[in-house]
């Protein structure tokens, strides 16, 4: 019996010293998809590709298993509106600094031009001639579009324009284009059940690059989501489970969600043998704790994943938050797989802009979101 306890206790500070290890190597990945080769893992300059390649050898390195494939990747297709060139823009005479000072609306057509501002409001300004519209911001924040419209719009700091903006001139170059991306998708055969899968998701895309000079790293969103993935891939893929754990990193989340679209649409493997998916996305600070979208559609998970926290004290608090479609668990749980989507609170409050980025993102909860969620794998499996 002494020595059964022995071996348990030392299985038990094996884990503990494995996650503990993994910071550095998250901090790694963080650091890693948000510099400039990756460019912002988008449109231009191959970021997209790039990551898929990127991510794909991680899971080899790991040894995990494609799913339902003969490799890691499930390409899709769609279309966005991408700046791969010119993104100047003066006001006054004054250029304006692209990303800090001014952004472009993700369904902006390009063009090259000067002319007058009418006045519309304190915060609103048109130069009709050009169809160009100028709009004043407290913050700049951008997204990604699958069109493209027939007018510039171009959002400005409030800070970087003295007086009323009167004068304008701009050289913005956009492209639609037909977009080929790919879900990553990868497993550990389970050892008792392996047609039980609890799946694991995040996604790797953000909003690439806004011009020559100018990336978006997305460090919070979701580098931190990816590190975390890749972080369970590594821990699970040295400790296999009853059942099969798989996890997909999706591409397309940003421009409305299409690659867990697509995966559900297309599934690599029935969607009824999921026993459960959980995704995270945003999860690199955690001061105020963590929120679980869909918690009120899965009561008893919650219950679970709640009282494991009250005992183990890794998180300072829990929410609860109903269905939401706000990342790639939406679909999973449209077609009947029960999901949660893990997000946590607190700490940055970089959103969508050239400052989510990696030395400001502390991952001060990242260890204890990834021992929580391998309790509640655990008590999944039982």
């Amino acid at each position: 019996m002494q020595r059964k306890l022995i071996t348990l206790y030392l299985l038990i500070s094996i884990s503990k010293i494995s996650v503990a290890q993994d910071m550095p190597y998250a901090r790694k990945i963080v650091d890693t998809l948000t510099s400039p080769y990756f460019w912002g893992r988008g449109y231009t300059n191959q970021g997209m590709e790039k990551t898929a390649a990127y991510l794909a050898s991680q899971y080899s390195v790991f040894g995990l298993h494609p799913l339902g494939a003969k490799n890691f990747l499930q390409k899709f297709s769609y279309t966005v509106n991408s700046f791969p060139d010119a993104m100047e823009v003066s006001i006054n005479g004054t250029k304006l600094m692209a990303g800090n000072e001014f952004i472009v609306s993700p369904e902006s057509m390009g063009r090259k031009g000067k002319g007058l501002l009418l006045k519309k409001d304190s915060l609103t300004y048109i130069d009709t001639a050009n169809k160009v519209a100028l709009f004043l911001k407290d913050k700049l924040t951008w997204s990604v579009a699958q069109e493209n419209t027939v007018d510039l719009i171009i959002l400005a700091d409030k800070k970087a324009i003295n007086g009323d903006p009167s004068f304008i001139e701009f050289n913005v170059v956009s492209k639609l284009v037909s977009f080929e991306a790919n879900n990553i998708c990868g497993f550990v055969k389970g050892f008792r059940q392996p047609d039980s899968v609890i799946l694991i998701s995040a996604h790797y895309d953000h909003l690439g690059g806004m011009g020559k000079d100018v990336y978006f790293p997305g460090a919070n969103d979701n580098a931190s989501g990816i590190s975390l993935l890749l972080g369970l891939a590594k821990y699970y893929a040295a400790n296999p489970q009853p059942y099969s754990i798989a996890f997909i990193a999706f591409a397309g989340e940003e421009a409305g969600l299409l690659g867990s679209k697509y995966f559900t649409e297309n599934p690599l493997i029935p969607l009824s043998n999921i026993r459960f998916l959980i995704n995270v996305d945003m999860v690199g600070t955690g001061e105020e704790g963590i929120t679980i979208v869909n918690a009120t559609q899965n009561p008893k998970e919650y219950s679970i994943l709640t009282q494991l926290n009250f005992v183990d004290r890794y998180l300072s608090k829990i929410n609860s938050r109903g269905k939401a479609a706000n990342s790639d668990h939406y679909w999973f749980a449209e077609k009947g797989v029960p999901a949660f989507f893990i997000y946590t609170l607190g700490g940055v409050k970089s959103y969508h802009d050239v400052f989510d980025v990696s030395n400001t993102l502390p991952l001060n909860e990242y260890e204890d979101v990834f021992k929580l969620i391998l309790k509640f794998n655990d008590r999944l499996m039982e």
